[in-house]
């Protein structure tokens, strides 16, 4: 990850979820797993209504953070029609699932003992 101002994870996944939300992911979490995983300090998980909008959501957050932190993923893994993107940013992993995979996943329940990092924009959707 190439890090400019010292862009820490915390602020990193706040931003990638932010600009998720920005462009129509549905139920965002950001899950601070600092102190139980060696994988990441945070993931942010959210999920896209069809392939255009997973297309859409991995073109538009790597292109948000990147104009903004001059930050690149070390890694963007999947693809639309795979319906799982992940997009790796070392201390922030971002999972972008279709509707229809998400539950198979569900990462939340597997990383359970992390905590939610609130967020300040509602998730309802």
């Amino acid at each position: 990850m190439v890090k400019n101002n010292l862009l820490d994870g915390e602020k990193l996944a706040l931003a990638v979820a932010k600009y998720a939300h920005e462009n129509k992911a549905k139920m965002i979490k950001v899950l601070d797993l600092r102190g139980i995983s060696s994988i990441a300090d945070y993931f942010v998980i959210c999920t896209a209504g069809s392939i255009p909008q997973l297309k859409a959501l991995r073109r538009d957050i790597d292109k948000d953070i990147k104009g903004n932190y001059t930050v690149s993923p070390r890694a963007i893994e999947g693809s639309p029609e795979s319906l799982w993107l992940v997009l790796d940013y070392v201390d922030v992993v971002v999972h972008v699932f279709h509707d229809d995979l998400r539950d198979t996943y569900s990462l939340e329940e597997l990383w359970s003992d992390s905590k939610d990092v609130a967020l300040e924009f509602s998730t309802d959707e």
